[in-house]
């Protein structure tokens, strides 16, 4: 493993990047004649720091998609009842979560949470198509950057965990879940509105779980700094930023 270099206040996420994130050093090997060389993607792998980075970042978009997108939906419904069963379903699931990752490990309930986070957003985007087209189109673009920085947080995570080929199916399986979650919500706009509000409040507990509960907690293993900590905020600023022109968009 490579040591992690001191950190100085004047230290930027540019620096991480170029100290950290780097190929291990080649160990010498017996080539035969015609094999290949494994692809650069599968040597290259980041540093505990950059690993980190991208999980507050991504826990950062997570949080502000939960307060944005899910939470302002919950409002409107004048009825409790429904936010109370989707809530309480959302806390029976993360316990459920939280007994898989007793049972395989904590790999096992980090890639759960992620495959419902996904899922979530690809029901929000769904609904935003029935809202109207250039809300869905926003939402998309909004929300894709929200699943691009947690796979990278993901697949970060898990790099020293797991075969390149198994990554890479794995992150085939959690891209299908924002069409699919999509397709899901484009069928879930027509049921009534109570049972839409106790979709969202389960979302939105499977939403703070996967930030309060697996991308921190991750996070906090590993070498920490000012710098790193502020890419929390700026994930949540990027989103907030978006959902106001969103917002604004849908307007006009």
């Amino acid at each position: 493993m490579i040591a992690a270099p001191a950190v100085g206040r004047s230290e930027t996420f540019i620096d991480l990047l170029l100290t950290e994130w780097r190929p291990p050093i080649p160990q010498p090997s017996n080539h035969h004649l015609g094999q290949r060389d494994k692809p650069c993607a599968v040597n290259v792998r980041p540093g505990p720091r950059v690993i980190g980075a991208f999980q507050h970042f991504a826990a950062g978009v997570v949080f502000a998609a939960a307060a944005g997108e899910l939470l302002p939906e919950l409002m409107v419904h004048e009825s409790s009842l429904p936010i109370l069963i989707g809530g309480g379903l959302g806390i029976v699931a993360t316990y459920a979560i939280k007994a898989i990752e007793s049972y395989y490990g904590e790999a096992s309930s980090f890639i759960l949470s992620v495959l419902i986070d996904t899922l979530v957003d690809g029901l929000i985007i769904g609904m935003g198509f029935v809202a109207g087209a250039a809300q869905g189109f926003l939402l998309t673009f909004a929300l894709s950057v929200e699943v691009l920085f947690l796979g990278l947080a993901l697949t970060s995570s898990l790099s020293a965990r797991f075969s390149a080929a198994a990554i890479i199916a794995l992150s085939v399986v959690i891209g299908a879940m924002l069409p699919a979650g999509a397709w899901l919500g484009l069928m879930v706009a027509g049921l009534p509105p109570a049972v839409i509000t106790a979709g969202y409040a389960f979302g939105l507990i499977a939403l703070l779980y996967l930030v309060t509960e697996e991308l921190l907690v991750e996070a906090h293993t590993r070498p920490d700094t000012p710098a790193i900590t502020a890419l929390f905020f700026v994930g949540f600023m990027l989103v907030v930023l978006m959902e106001h022109h969103i917002r604004f968009a849908g307007a006009g």
